[in-house]
């Protein structure tokens, strides 16, 4: 049957509680089947959706695919919700969302209990002796595909190389860059010489914004202090507000997540050290679903199980809030020239700022306590990036076979 035959009229179309089971049903099985990626996720919407059911013509799949890459968030996780609000609004949107999100929340959940539990235990660090060298080769493999798909000239590569050598040698807020990056496109890929003009009223503004963005979790804390809540209520208020700054600024993938937590979850509050940091990213390309369910894995460490779960909200509300919000405006507001070109700017920023903090992330996973140990961290790394690369293997297959070396070397 061909696809035009498969979209349903509104005379035969299922009813509301029916097309909402429908959707709990898919996206609940491809939340646990989710490996691969936000490419595989897409693309596994896309069967479903596309070819196996009819919701879409493959013209309108594409549109909310492009709708959902110029958003900020996890792409794959906004085109769930984005095929549930047009199969049945906005009902249909948390069900889709909710349901392809749970699988991977509750996989990290086990598995966080699980690490802090047996942390320190010799087969554990064995395991992940193996699995973070591979992550390492995994941020590294993105930024090479980053830099070939967003990166179309000199201007793009100043861009990137100046957000990575800011980040790195003076520690500048990162969303701060992001936001000053767009700008910067906005002067550089204008689609008219006058956007210089319109955009002198803004730079006071960006003399405040730096100290707003990284005073907003300190000033929660101050708030919840000066009322008298318990220690455990002021991590709930901080992780919310944290998670929310977060998933509000996940221009260009999943990974922009990392130098986005790091700075502040390891440097900045000590919530984990680098090495767990590590490994909750390791856990979380581990379990299908988006990679930023790794604020899962930081809640667990802050605040228990119920810290988890707000962490995971938390960092998801903007996704929702934008596909359910703002669809139909960006439908329109898509082709918009000025939007373009603050993104033309965005993007090599995302690149500069995940290639300066998997600098000492690198470190962390290569040099380990003894000379062999490191050896063979470098050479599972190495062997995986170029498995990436040139072999186009897929990161579920990677991060086990990582972890199988990692367990037989420490055997030895």
């Amino acid at each position: 049957m061909n696809q035009q035959s498969n979209h349903e009229s509104e005379e035969t179309q299922p009813s509301l509680s029916a097309r909402l089971l429908e959707l709990a049903q898919l996206f609940l099985k491809l939340g646990l089947i989710g490996f691969g990626g936000p490419q595989a996720h897409i693309a596994m919407i896309n069967d479903e959706a596309v070819v196996r059911r009819g919701w879409f013509t493959q013209e309108q799949f594409l549109e909310g695919v492009a709708i959902c890459e110029m958003l900020p968030g996890p792409a794959s996780t906004q085109m769930g919700i984005y095929t549930g609000y047009v199969r049945a609004g906005q009902l249909g949107a948390l069900v889709a969302g909710i349901c392809f999100i749970l699988p991977a929340f509750l996989i990290v959940l086990s598995l966080s209990w699980a690490y802090f539990r047996f942390q320190g235990i010799p087969q554990i660090e064995d395991l992940f002796l193996g699995v973070t060298p591979v992550v390492i080769a995994i941020i590294f493999g993105f930024c090479w595909k980053l830099a070939k798909r967003g990166i179309r000239d000199v201007k793009g590569v100043a861009i990137a190389l100046a957000v990575l050598l800011v980040t790195w040698l003076f520690q500048v807020n990162i969303l701060l860059q992001f936001v000053l990056a767009g700008i910067v496109g906005l002067i550089l890929y204008s689609p008219s010489n006058r956007t210089s003009t319109w955009l002198v009223p803004l730079l006071p503004m960006m003399q405040v914004l730096p100290k707003t963005l990284a005073t907003v979790t300190t000033d929660t804390l101050a708030l919840s202090s000066f009322w008298g809540l318990e220690r455990i209520q002021e991590y709930y208020l901080t992780l919310t507000f944290f998670f929310l700054k977060v998933g509000s600024f996940i221009f260009g993938g999943g990974l922009v997540i990392i130098p986005l937590l790091e700075s502040e979850v390891v440097t900045q509050f000590h919530w984990l050290t680098r090495s767990e940091f590590l490994d909750g990213v390791a856990i979380g390309e581990f379990t299908p679903g988006p990679v930023v369910i790794t604020a899962a894995f930081v809640g667990y460490k802050v605040a228990g199980a119920m810290g988890a779960l707000t962490s995971a909200i938390a960092i998801f509300i903007p996704s929702f809030l934008f596909i359910m919000g703002a669809a139909p405006l960006l439908v329109r507001i898509r082709q918009n020239p000025w939007i373009r070109s603050f993104l033309k700017g965005v993007t090599p920023a995302v690149l500069g700022a995940i290639a300066s903090a998997a600098i000492p992330l690198a470190q962390t996973a290569i040099i380990q306590d003894t000379l062999g140990r490191s050896i063979l961290a470098a050479m599972i790394s190495i062997l995986a990036l170029v498995a990436l690369i040139r072999f186009k293997r897929p990161t579920w297959q990677l991060v086990p076979a990582g972890a199988v070396i990692g367990l037989i070397a420490g055997t030895f």
